[in-house]
């Protein structure tokens, strides 16, 4: 140690709490100051875990070393820090509950050197008003009700000498802040960005902007993540006999993030406009007919140079409670876009976008979307200047075939003939009436159109003409994404045995290791290091024992996952054992095994001629499941009861039995690669380079 920083290390060795902890939700800083805007970011990310870790309620120690010394600063230096914090935990819509200054803690020696204070009973502790909020109080009302109920003594704290912080240099200061973070939109943002912040705001304009942050009523209506204030929050309302959502539920992320979150597929032809749509639904702007939205959203350079989508994405659209919705710009981060771990937390509901490939050539990307996304609905976008193409009929077809309800878009109504947009509504009424689709188009022009439309969907198919550029119709768009009901009950499958279906792989995140995503299908998972799971069928048909370390859902930290969620988990695996990933497989807990053959239940599909006998060979897909399979045996099912003619008739010809369109069969498939995790109950849909047929696995052969 040189001689220079010796005295500097000495006044550093006084310890007055433990040492910081790299996990939990503590976290201790020396000074925090001349900040550029890369290192608010890593501040706010570092927060952001501490909350996470702490489940929405975090601690910071500010003037203090990772090893639990005294920092030796004075009142300025902390108390500038704070509130420098007390801006990244407002862009992590957060808020400061408590700031405690300390003082007094040290004292210099006879010998002139500093040391502890002798007299506990000296150290001066002050409750300072957070900086950037008025009436923060409102928010401890709850704990501190709680507190007073068992009987603190307010009287004998009343009676305390009022002692007042010094600002000298030698005062030196400590500070504690209880940060906690709020789980709904009513919180305004602060009153400084952080771009502002790191071009040197000063402390004065965060105090004299404070009391334009928020008001004491938005206060009084925030709730809380945390157990104590949520259990008091239930009792007031039980007292008050509160009727209204909005004053009584407290909205988690887990719970928007799976009971209020609808999966919508987005699909059309390759000119119809669907990431543009997207993009502007998310992002709040209109397009400049260009493609400005659209490349926002995309996630290859190839997909921005030619316009066309060629992988399956998903974008989240966040509303509030009174059916706003949440702005894609982020208010603090200037130009930034919101992620999607911030719009889950200012939500009360999401509509999950998943942005289809249109284009012919990837038809089969666009299959396997629609097989393993879960949609609840889905959006048939059609070019309001062209007529309805061969593609838009494969697209009703494959929505029909899952039963999904649909809702049709006209898009690019700027500037569109009246002609022209009248002829592809005709071309499109004539496809949806067809004996395939079965549906009667219903055109929304009012919000009391939306209302008759709700719970009519498998009949009427709901028809909006929008535009991107000139934002007609969108908010009609809007509102009817937000009425739609959940179809999906997944938290009715929370009691069954966990099951997670793997639909990307990453083999080597750094610092992480392997990590899979996809959708939880059936029951809930806490993950740690004694979550010991079963990922597979590998190609063997083996499944690998793992252990899963850590979840993300919307790039949020968890430990818990449940049905209706999806999710990202990382797993424990050697170099060797993570090349055996791959799409397609499955996560289990309990030992599970995987079959190379199934029986299934299909109908072939009215349209194009199609002949189906034994050794037919077809692209299966089974939920995330997709592989060539065999025709090895076929069974007639009696189509008569059915009411089908005679020309739909599964026939038996010298080569056995012949399945034609329109026809049911008892058919056993085998795979032609490799074994796959089937079970009965799964719905399946067979290719061979259109849709042929659906039908539903009934059993696995012993």
């Amino acid at each position: 140690m040189s001689g220079s920083n010796a005295p500097l290390y000495a006044k550093r060795s006084l310890r007055v709490i433990h040492a910081e902890s790299d996990d939990g939700s503590t976290e201790y800083k020396r000074q925090v100051h001349k900040l550029s805007t890369s290192r608010l970011h890593t501040l706010a990310t570092q927060m952001s875990y501490r909350l996470d870790e702490g489940h929405g309620r975090c601690t910071y120690h500010i003037g203090v070393e990772d090893d639990g010394c005294h920092s030796v600063l004075d009142y300025s230096a902390v108390s500038e820090s704070a509130w420098v914090l007390e801006s990244i935990a407002r862009s992590l819509n957060a808020v400061v509950l408590e700031r405690k200054m300390i003082q007094n803690e040290i004292e210099m020696s006879d010998d002139g050197k500093l040391k502890l204070v002798d007299n506990i009973n000296d150290v001066l502790v002050v409750e300072e008003p957070p900086v950037l909020s008025s009436g923060i109080d409102g928010f401890n009302c709850e704990d501190e009700k709680e507190e007073k109920s068992c009987g603190d003594d307010e009287e004998a704290s009343k009676k305390k000498t009022v002692r007042k912080l010094s600002a000298a240099d030698e005062a030196y200061t400590r500070c504690e802040l209880t940060i906690q973070r709020v789980e709904t939109h009513l919180l305004d943002p602060s009153p400084l960005s952080l771009s502002s912040l790191s071009r040197g705001s000063s402390f004065a304009d965060g105090v004299n902007g404070a009391v334009e942050a928020s008001t004491l009523s938005n206060l009084e209506r925030l709730k809380l993540s945390s157990p104590a204030s949520t259990t008091c929050r239930k009792e007031e309302s039980k007292v008050a006999g509160e009727t209204n959502d909005t004053q009584h539920t407290v909205n988690t992320v887990e719970e928007t993030l799976s009971t209020r979150n609808i999966r919508v597929a987005v699909v059309g032809n390759v000119d119809a406009g669907k990431s543009t749509m997207i993009g502007t639904l998310t992002t709040s702007f209109l397009d400049d007919g260009r493609g400005s939205s659209r490349t926002s959203i995309m996630k290859h350079r190839h997909e921005i140079e030619s316009g066309r989508t060629s992988t399956s994405s998903s974008h989240l659209l966040g509303f509030r409670h009174s059916g706003e919705p949440i702005a894609g710009r982020d208010k603090i981060r200037a130009n930034k876009m919101k992620t999607e771990d911030e719009i889950a937390r200012e939500s009360y509901r999401i509509v999950t976008l998943m942005d289809l490939a249109g284009h012919e050539k990837y038809l089969k990307t666009t299959i396997h979307g629609v097989s393993s996304g879960f949609a609840d609905y889905a959006i048939v976008l059609v070019n309001s200047r062209h007529p309805p193409t061969h593609m838009t009929q494969h697209h009703l077809n494959l929505c029909c075939s899952f039963g999904i309800p649909i809702i049709v878009v006209f898009t690019k109504i700027d500037g569109c003939p009246e002609h022209a947009l009248a002829t592809s509504k005709n071309e499109l009424a004539k496809l949806l009436k067809s004996p395939e689709i079965g549906r009667r188009p219903f055109a929304i022009k009012t919000e009391q159109d939306i209302i008759t439309s709700m719970g009519k969907l498998h009949t009427l198919a709901p028809t909006i003409d929008i535009s991107c550029v000139t934002g007609e119709g969108l908010d009609l768009l809007r509102k009817m994404l937000f009425s739609l009901p959940k179809r999906r009950r997944h938290e009715k499958k929370v009691d069954r045995p966990f099951e997670f279906l793997v639909e990307d792989i990453f083999l080597n995140v750094p610092g992480v290791g392997s990590v899979v995503s996809g959708f939880v299908n059936a029951g809930e998972l806490n993950v740690g290091a004694n979550c010991n799971v079963y990922v597979g069928p590998t190609n063997d048909g083996t499944f690998l024992k793992t252990v899963a370390k850590s979840a993300h859902v919307a790039r949020i930290n968890t430990s818990h996952i449940t049905a209706g969620q999806s999710a990202c988990l990382a797993f424990s695996l050697n170099k060797e054992l993570r090349k055996k990933l791959r799409r397609g497989m499955v996560v289990v807990q309990e030992s599970p095994t995987a079959t190379k053959e199934f029986d299934a239940e299909i109908c072939v599909l009215k349209g194009e001629g199609t002949t189906i006998r034994r050794s037919y060979q077809a692209y299966v897909h089974i939920l995330n499941v997709r592989q060539s399979a065999f025709a090895r045996d076929i069974q007639i099912v009696n189509n008569n009861a059915l009411g089908l003619p005679p020309s739909h008739n599964a026939k038996e010809d010298t080569e056995g039995i012949v399945l034609r369109p329109g026809s049911r069969a008892k058919v056993r498939f085998e795979f032609a690669q490799r074994p796959e995790y089937i079970r009965p109950g799964m719905r399946m849909l067979f290719r061979d380079g259109r849709v042929r047929g659906v039908g539903i696995v009934t059993g696995i052969p012993q």
